[in-house]
């Protein structure tokens, strides 16, 4: 009985401390990106500071690919995008749409030939994903795919 009674307590301080011996880490948003198994001495990673931004700087910027024309911040957004995108060959933007997955317009910019920066506010919008259209003077379109949190 003496035996049956330390390996039920040995169990249970076995078993309540399992809870900690793997910690998980995740990018900004919220994809887990590494899984560590701790064998002692486990503690938490602090949670890494979120950048303050007081004006967008070039390396904030996401691009297609490297030598794409447009550009916007943040990705995933929580009040408002910003996009930016370069004339090239005098191939402007037309205009640009924000639509649902559902294939619904939910905000339309018409003319934007003058311009090549917009603020686009998502804060009417649910969590969700969201594609934002540039469509240009010669017919050709490009997609984002925007995740509100």
């Amino acid at each position: 009985m003496k035996r049956l009674f330390t390996f039920v307590l040995f169990a249970v301080c076995a078993l309540s401390n399992a809870q900690q011996k793997i910690t998980f880490g995740y990018d900004t948003a919220g994809n887990q990106i590494s899984r560590v198994l701790c064998l002692s001495g486990c503690t938490a990673k602090p949670a890494r500071d979120i950048k303050e931004i007081e004006a967008v700087v070039e390396e904030d910027l996401e691009k297609f690919f490297p030598e794409d024309v447009i550009s916007y911040y943040p990705n995933p957004v929580r009040e408002e995008l910003y996009l930016q995108w370069e004339l090239i060959d005098d191939n402007k933007v037309s205009s640009v749409m924000v639509y649902g997955l559902n294939g619904q317009v939910l905000k339309a910019f018409p003319k934007t030939e003058s311009v090549n920066a917009l603020n686009i506010s998502f804060q009417e919008y649910s969590t969700g994903i969201y594609l934002v259209v540039l469509k240009y003077k010669n017919g050709d379109e490009k997609t984002i795919k925007i995740i509100k949190q």
